[in-house]
């Protein structure tokens, strides 16, 4: 992995705002779909795909490819637009989101898109599947390494803390977990609706490597994702610290955008925020 120089972490930015204008254009013309998890996680999707993933567009069933695994699929507008922006398909692809037919459907469907490791909607199934493929890789002398989004909010199903256990049991260091740590759910505080709370420590007590950063700063979580990737005989977690909407004032912390889109009006405001920014990272950098 080559350094991230100054120059790179800029381009890194304006690509992570590109994201999230793609997300809110994509949700206009749906008319509906989620709007504070994609675009919480957009500096995270953008850090993958731009920096830590081993991928390759032109070759998106590359066998060494990493696998992203998409745990909470409800937060699909964030993949589809890094996927897009990163070469994938297409930028105008993305007014299809929820459309009848398209290969934007609301949760990812694995058949539809190159890439799409799995197909996701039921929470709590993302670490099984990853764990499943990780252990594969270990039997067939594979190197490549399993990226896993989940949300906080799925840390409330069993099965999630099932997977915990075989990822440990198996010492399946080639897994990299990454939880949105926004704090909401589609009817409110995570914290009030069913506590994760101590987090850090019931991973660890699980006998998992365990880190923690801002999930919105992507040199930090670069940074603390190429020092997870070097554990060796554990999996890891990075704890990603996010605020809900990212990126756009009236969003932002609120959790009633949980699960809708923004409406034309809405969405104006919201891409102003967004160019305005750009602009500014621009004549920073």
């Amino acid at each position: 992995m080559q350094p991230l120089t100054p120059a790179g972490l800029t381009e890194l930015k304006l690509k992570a705002n590109d994201v999230r204008q793609g997300i809110i254009r994509a949700l206009l013309a749906a008319g509906s779909g989620h709007s504070a998890g994609p675009l919480d996680m957009s500096d995270v999707f953008t850090a993958l795909y731009g920096y830590l993933m081993r991928h390759d567009p032109a070759k998106p069933d590359w066998p060494q490819r990493d696998r992203l695994i998409l745990s909470c699929g409800h937060i699909a507008p964030v993949r589809y637009s890094a996927m897009a922006n990163f070469g994938y398909f297409p930028l105008d692809e993305l007014l299809t989101l929820r459309k009848f037919g398209t290969r934007l459907q609301g949760h990812p469907e694995r058949v539809r898109l190159p890439a799409v490791e799995t197909t996701s909607g039921p929470l709590g199934e993302g670490l099984a599947q990853a764990v499943g493929m990780a252990l594969g890789a270990k039997m067939d002398g594979k190197d490549f390494r399993l990226w896993v989004v989940t949300s906080d909010a799925e840390h409330q199903c069993g099965l999630h803390w099932e997977a915990v256990l075989t990822g440990a049991k198996f010492a399946l260091d080639n897994v990299t977990a990454i939880v949105d740590r926004n704090f909401i759910q589609i009817d409110g505080s995570t914290e009030d609706v069913m506590p994760l709370e101590p987090l850090v420590e019931k991973y660890r007590a699980f006998n998992w490597e365990v880190f923690e950063c801002d999930g919105n700063d992507i040199a930090a979580f670069i940074e603390t994702a190429a020092r997870a990737t070097q554990t060796v005989g554990k999996p890891q977690v990075i704890v990603a610290h996010t605020v809900p909407g990212k990126g756009v004032s009236y969003m932002e912390g609120d959790y009633t955008w949980h699960g809708k889109a923004p409406n034309a009006q809405q969405a104006e405001e919201a891409l102003r925020e967004l160019t305005a920014a750009r602009e500014r990272i621009a004549s920073d950098g």
